[in-house]
């Protein structure tokens, strides 16, 4: 009697085999698309079941509005005039004067109050204009570089570097010469080392320094202190 190891390949127990797992093929055709529509029900459930339906959306699915934040009214006194202005409350001076005033001779130069070329007057006193805030300033004398002539007649600081050329690109010049202004007001014009040390604040990135140091000396005797 034969063996099981004897019976060839192909014959009926291995048919019977597959049709007793699979059934014919008919039958393997819906086996299988049954396996692949599970998989995909499977995959997608997680995704399904975290969807509201219409109407039953949660409040938290609305966007949230940006909070609102109120405007600050502010009163500036800039070159003798007055100015009313709504602004937000972290807005810089420096951006005031130039952007809502347009104002811009007072330069944005390091935005971090380092080189200077923001500086203007504020009740005498030179500030770097980025770092202050303009509702720090309601109702305070403010002086930009656009108020220091008379007219037509120019400053004397202004004349002075004009004459010594103490600018080359000229975008550090405004805040130069407010610092310059102050200066010879605070009494600091008296040594080339004591207007060097009072002027360190202002930097010039052309090296135009000895012909401001000349324009300094120069303008101290036709300015009142």
């Amino acid at each position: 009697m034969p063996s099981e190891s004897d019976t060839p390949p192909g014959s009926g127990s291995d048919k019977l085999n597959e049709l007793l797992i699979f059934g014919d093929s008919e039958t393997r055709r819906k086996f299988l698309k049954r396996i692949a529509a599970t998989s995909a029900a499977l995959a997608i459930a997680p995704t399904l079941l975290n969807i509201p339906s219409l109407g039953a959306a949660e409040p938290s699915m609305t966007p949230a509005k940006p909070p609102s934040r109120d405007s600050v009214n502010v009163k500036l006194k800039i070159n003798g005039k007055d100015y009313t202005l709504d602004v937000d409350p972290r807005v810089t001076l420096l951006d005031a004067l130039r952007e809502r005033l347009h104002l811009t001779g007072s330069k944005k130069g390091c935005d971090h109050g380092q080189c200077g070329a923001c500086t203007v007057l504020i009740n005498g006193r030179r500030i770097n204009s980025c770092l202050s805030l303009a509702v720090m300033h309601d109702g305070d004398e403010i002086r930009t570089i656009e108020g220091l002539a008379n007219g037509e007649e120019l400053h004397p600081i202004q004349s002075a570097f004009i004459e010594h050329d103490g600018f080359q690109c000229g975008y550090c010049t405004p805040g130069q010469i407010c610092s310059a202004v102050a200066l010879l007001q605070e009494n600091h014009a008296n040594s080339d080392e004591e207007i060097r040390e009072w002027m360190s604040g202002n930097i010039c990135r052309c090296g135009a320094y000895p012909n401001i140091l000349a324009a300094i000396k120069e303008a101290k005797g036709k300015v009142r202190t």
